[in-house]
């Protein structure tokens, strides 16, 4: 393991102390899982790829209801129960 030495805001520290003691954890470790998540994903740093895919599945899919855009907390919630 690699000793290294980042600044992080009094608010990131807060959180993260408040979660390591919840998970009965280490600070480090709670940041090392977060880089490992971060540096897993297929799509880490490339936001242009990730605009022209939303932008290519927009309007791809069909509800078929014809009244989503005025109901669609509604339809959300009910999603979500």
């Amino acid at each position: 393991m690699v000793r290294t030495q980042i600044q992080l805001e009094e608010e990131q520290v807060s959180v993260l102390k408040h979660l390591a003691a919840l998970q009965h954890t280490s600070m480090a470790e709670l940041i090392r899982r977060a880089v490992d998540m971060f540096t897993a994903s297929p799509d880490t740093g490339n936001i242009q790829d990730l605009r022209q895919r939303a932008l290519a599945a927009s309007g791809k899919f069909r509800s078929g209801k014809h009244d989503v855009s005025a109901k669609h907390d509604e339809y959300l919630a009910e999603a979500y129960k």
